[in-house]
């Protein structure tokens, strides 16, 4: 049975001086839950991202939609999606900088336990927190779906805390295979705790349902694909109740 939830926007500010807002959710508890951040496609912080967040609420976690481009912009233009994105790659603390304000935003909520928080993240999303994750953030568990995996500074043995679920789409042509054995092989050499399943017959964006409207109207190679999404939650859900239930 689904939790009876409330949400709320959080305006937090990042050490780089951007000013971000978030979409927080959260079950009507008696005591502290664990809690999830949810980072966003490049599209920013939009009504699919806040949907997770919701949908983990329900499930019994504390969720925090992030914004990384400040003010909660928002776009369908993959050209607009694609400037705002490259921008937070241009300074490299940017993205770990906004993430861990983000991090921190949450576990200071008084709904939210702090020792027991994850991360979810959905192509660039899925970025920022294995960035998050390679910090040394205090992360239990990072899941991402057709994510970019490559490393700004590849993982350090002893710095990972979470254990990580790769989730990724067979035919994703943005993020090969071949990035996926890179992966892996970084996850190797840290002696990381992860696992990374590959669904097949999926392209990259397979989890988002508007995956095919936006791949039509921007001439990119997305599809949605309800069997990878269905299999993927269930993968995310399972590694979170196993990381961050008490």
């Amino acid at each position: 049975m689904a939790s009876v939830i409330k949400t709320r926007e959080i305006q937090y500010t990042a050490k780089d001086g951007s000013t971000l807002i978030g979409y927080f959710a959260a079950p009507e508890s008696t005591t502290p839950v664990a809690a999830v951040i949810v980072a966003p496609e490049w599209w920013g912080r939009n009504e699919y991202t806040e949907q997770r967040a919701r949908e983990l609420a329900e499930n019994g976690y504390a969720a925090l939609a992030i914004d990384m481009y400040g003010q909660k912009k928002v776009t369908s233009e993959a050209s607009q999606a694609n400037e705002w994105m490259t921008e937070t790659f241009q300074d490299s603390t940017t993205i770990v900088t906004r993430a861990s304000a983000a991090l921190e935003t949450l576990a200071a909520q008084d709904e939210v336990d702090s020792s027991r928080l994850g991360a979810i993240g959905f192509c660039y999303g899925g970025k920022v927190i294995l960035d998050l994750a390679r910090s040394g953030a205090p992360l239990k568990a990072v899941a991402t779906f057709h994510a970019n995996l490559s490393a700004q500074t590849p993982a350090e043995e002893g710095k990972i805390q979470a254990e990580i679920l790769v989730l990724h789409g067979e035919l994703d042509s943005m993020v090969s295979l071949d990035d996926v054995a890179a992966f892996r092989e970084e996850m190797h050499a840290a002696k990381v705790n992860h696992e990374v399943i590959i669904f097949e017959d999926a392209k990259h964006g397979f989890s988002n349902p508007l995956a095919d409207e936006k791949a039509k109207a921007n001439g990119v190679d997305l599809g949605y694909n309800a069997e990878a999404e269905k299999q993927s939650l269930e993968a995310m859900y399972e590694l979170l109740a196993h990381q961050l239930k008490a």
